[in-house]
């Protein structure tokens, strides 16, 4: 890759003081970091009716695709909502599809008021594979929101530490569709030197 990966963060959650997009924004702080640009994808500024194939894709729907399209990486959070992520998330996977997922590397986060969050992790992966999307086997389900979250920030410390992780996975495997060719230069490059 010859320019700084493209990091993007689709938030699932429309509440104002959001954990989910806190934790969002730390990933994405992360990957920053680690050299990439970011761009946290806020679904509360996008007007996505629900979604229905036979209707006129409208505006906003087109320019989430457009960022998820151009994406080397996409970091997607959502609550646990009954066990399974948010409507608005799912509405808004709704309105992508391969074009815009095909081939990129997916990181996923979850935010739960219970002790167990695990399903709605197990659920967006089925979909980003469904999407042909290359889903990090990194990820992060983080419990308990209302105690491990404080003053708009993660005070858990291991939970951070798996929050930017995940940031700095996202750029380490940023473009992942490309490796096989980068794997075969390498290949070729290592052969050449053994003939001198």
């Amino acid at each position: 890759m010859d320019r700084f990966p493209r990091v993007v963060a689709l938030c699932g959650s429309l509440r104002d003081d959001s954990k989910t997009r806190i934790a969002l924004r730390a990933a994405l702080a992360s990957a920053r970091a680690a050299g990439a640009e970011t761009e946290l994808l806020d679904l509360r500024e996008y007007d996505l009716p629900a979604y229905d194939p036979d209707a006129s894709e409208p505006e906003d729907a087109a320019a989430l695709a457009r960022a998820v399209e151009r994406a080397d990486a996409v970091l997607i959070g959502t609550p646990n909502y009954h066990g399974s992520y948010s409507g608005p998330l799912k509405n808004a996977l709704d309105y992508c599809g391969r074009d815009e997922f095909g081939g990129t590397t997916v990181g996923l986060l979850e935010v739960a008021g219970g002790e167990f969050p695990t399903a709605p992790l197990d659920h967006l992966r089925s979909v980003c594979r469904t999407l042909n999307a290359w889903t990090l086997p990194t990820e992060v389900a983080i419990p308990s929101s209302r105690s491990t979250f404080e003053d708009g920030e993660i005070a858990d410390e291991r939970i951070a530490e798996r929050v930017a992780t995940l940031g700095e996975r996202a750029v380490d495997f940023a473009g992942v569709e490309d490796y096989p060719d980068l794997v075969e230069s390498r290949r070729d490059a290592v052969a050449g030197t053994g003939d001198d």
